[in-house]
């Protein structure tokens, strides 16, 4: 795809001193700085689902969990605190 966009003096300049600085074509600084911009704005997107997934919200399939997620949750950090039983 072909783009032409109108840039402002400080993004030119910006732009310019990527190329220059890594050696780059302006394209190639382009297409990096939108994959980029891209994968930023999906991993926003995705944190909510992970939040809610951790919390017993989404893809756990159990229904009690956000209703008692304190007790869940401190119930996890001091199994996983507590020292190891002899045995």
């Amino acid at each position: 795809m072909r783009v032409n966009a109108r840039l402002d003096e400080t993004a030119q300049q910006q732009l310019e001193y990527l190329a220059q600085a890594t050696g780059q074509s302006v394209s190639h600084v382009v297409r990096e700085s939108v994959a980029r911009y891209y994968a930023e704005v999906r991993a926003r997107q995705q944190g909510p689902r992970r939040l809610l997934a951790m919390i017993g919200k989404g893809d756990s399939g159990r229904s009690d969990v956000a209703s008692n997620v304190k007790r869940e949750v401190s119930e996890a950090i001091a199994a996983k605190h507590q020292p190891p039983r002899a045995g």
